[in-house]
């Protein structure tokens, strides 16, 4: 009886070995952080790494919720903006929305500058306006980088517009806008803080 017993045992360790091992979860990219690991506290005298803008690659998500203005009507806004590499230090977006006026889509031609730490992008909206905008790239040893961008004043609907964007890149799968709005040379005002999500295989975004 205790022969047969470890022919049984032994015969179902064979069996459990054999079985392949539940598939970890696939993602599409590895999902990390600007920041290496350092393997200890960071310290002052640490320098930022230089932001790598591929970060943005791929495709995100967003809502927005806007006031009235030149620009539209006050409502939310969604959609997504899909990033894609044009050449080293030069990039493509595409943003398909539906805003409280209906559909409309964003293209925007974008110039990163490493050496100068500096962006620029060309954007063009179906609305009826196009802008240039140009802003530094900052960061600091806890991995959150930020663009501030001014564009060029340029008219919609007979009103002279000047806009800011501050961008900040919180996560691998998060960054999060403040955009304020001048218009006729007035001060700027608040125009909402819209959030994009990247879309990965297998991750969630929080």
């Amino acid at each position: 009886m205790k022969f047969c017993l470890a022919v049984v045992l032994t015969l179902a360790s064979v069996v459990s070995a054999q079985q392949p091992a539940p598939a970890a979860p696939q993602t599409d990219q590895p999902i990390k952080g600007q920041m290496p690991t350092l393997g200890r506290p960071t310290q002052v005298t640490d320098e930022v790494p230089v932001f790598d803008f591929d970060y943005f690659l791929g495709k995100w998500t967003f809502e927005w919720e806007v006031p009235e203005g030149p620009l539209g009507p006050a409502g939310k806004i969604t959609g997504s903006t899909t990033y894609k590499k044009v050449d080293d230090g030069f990039y493509e977006a595409d943003t398909d929305a539906i805003g409280p006026a209906g559909p409309f889509k964003v293209k925007e031609r974008i110039a990163y500058n490493k050496a100068n730490k500096a962006v620029s992008r060309q954007v063009t909206d179906s609305r009826g306006f196009s802008y240039l905008q140009l802003g530094p790239l900052g960061g600091d040893l806890g991995g959150e980088y930020n663009i501030f961008f001014l564009s060029e004043p340029f008219t919609v609907k007979g009103k002279k517009i000047q806009i800011r964007n501050q961008i900040r890149m919180q996560s691998p799968l998060n960054y999060k806008g403040a955009t304020t709005v001048s218009v006729d040379g007035g001060r700027f005002m608040n125009y909402g803080n819209p959030w994009w999500q990247k879309q990965v295989t297998g991750v969630t975004s929080k």
